[in-house]
């Protein structure tokens, strides 16, 4: 029993498929057929049923990947204590993140990594939290920053912000950041939302039956900078992070105002692989990560509060 068996294990669990764990692994399925094969020798028992739709696991599969995710979060331990903080990186770092929060995390992100470490290459990719997730676990990403991913053995997912989301509508609507706004009120306004399917539309749509009120979107767009520009110009209201569109605030391009009864929100976290070493560039960023957002949550820029790494899943 190695590594390499019990990270193949975890994977093919999840996905149920030894073709998608392949593709996900860049490697060829009768390579983690026989890993599997082999595991499942030396341990004598049954970790998978085989059938028409892929593999299913077994009770005491179940366990067995449990304990094997274990293993790999221990193993992930043992490089950081082994790894070296202080040294100065070379190399590539590849962060990922949400639209919402490239806007306002790349800038900061590149100009303290370039002050601490200037031979660190930092590369950045933007997307939907599922598509950032699934290149991490393919290898092609070594950090990710986004919302509530599902749960994986293969991934530790760090609590960063609770980040509240607000009503932000054009110059002269009549929002106010000193007068939320209640949810129930909300009825009869024209939206500029995302697709259904989308995380934010799926939590505003969430709020909206809590309230008991119906929303409609006028015009559906799934980029941030569209739905801006379609608010300022006066097609309807919308809801994002503060982050993001605070300096918009300032200058007076966008009026905001809380949400109450319910207060919309979502959960950021940080992703890191726990089948793979994990860098120590890595853990600095992450570290840098969790520093700005605790800096913005603070000055009351990122309007929500800052989440401890070891708090539960469902906070």
């Amino acid at each position: 029993m190695d590594i390499t068996q019990l990270r193949t294990l975890v994977h093919v669990a999840e996905l149920g498929s030894l073709s998608r764990a392949a593709e996900r692994l860049n490697t060829v399925q009768p390579a983690l057929s026989r890993q599997i094969r082999l595991l499942e020798e030396e341990l004598q028992v049954r970790l998978f049923a085989r059938h028409g739709r892929g593999m299913s696991v077994t009770p005491i599969g179940q366990e067995i990947v449990a304990a094997a995710a274990r293993i790999m979060g221990e193993a992930e331990t043992i490089r950081t204590i082994a790894a070296d903080d202080g040294l100065t990186f070379r190399g590539q770092i590849r962060i990922g993140l949400t639209p919402t929060m490239s806007e306002f995390m790349i800038p900061e992100l590149t100009k303290r990594i370039r002050a601490d470490h200037p031979k660190l290459e930092i590369q950045f990719k933007t997307a939907f939290s599922s598509y950032l997730v699934d290149w991490l676990q393919k290898g092609e990403l070594d950090l990710v920053a986004g919302y509530n991913p599902p749960p994986s053995p293969a991934l530790r997912v760090e609590p960063v912000v609770i980040e509240d989301l607000f009503l932000v509508g054009r110059p002269g609507y009549g929002l106010d950041m000193n007068t939320p706004v209640r949810f129930a009120d909300l009825s009869g306004e024209s939206f500029v939302l995302p697709a259904r399917g989308h995380a934010l539309r799926e939590i505003v749509d969430d709020c909206a039956r809590l309230a008991g009120v119906r929303i409609e979107a006028s015009i559906m767009a799934d980029s941030m900078r569209a739905m801006l520009d379609l608010v300022k110009v006066g097609f309807g209201v919308t809801f994002l992070p503060l982050a993001p569109i605070y300096e918009e605030m300032l200058k007076g391009r966008l009026e905001v105002a809380p949400l109450l009864d319910p207060k919309p929100h979502r959960r950021v976290v940080m992703c890191f692989p726990t089948d793979r070493p994990v860098q120590p560039a890595t853990r600095y960023a992450g570290v840098l990560f969790r520093t700005i957002s605790a800096e913005l949550v603070a000055s009351n820029k990122w309007g929500g509060k800052m989440l401890e790494p070891d708090q539960p899943q469902g906070i």
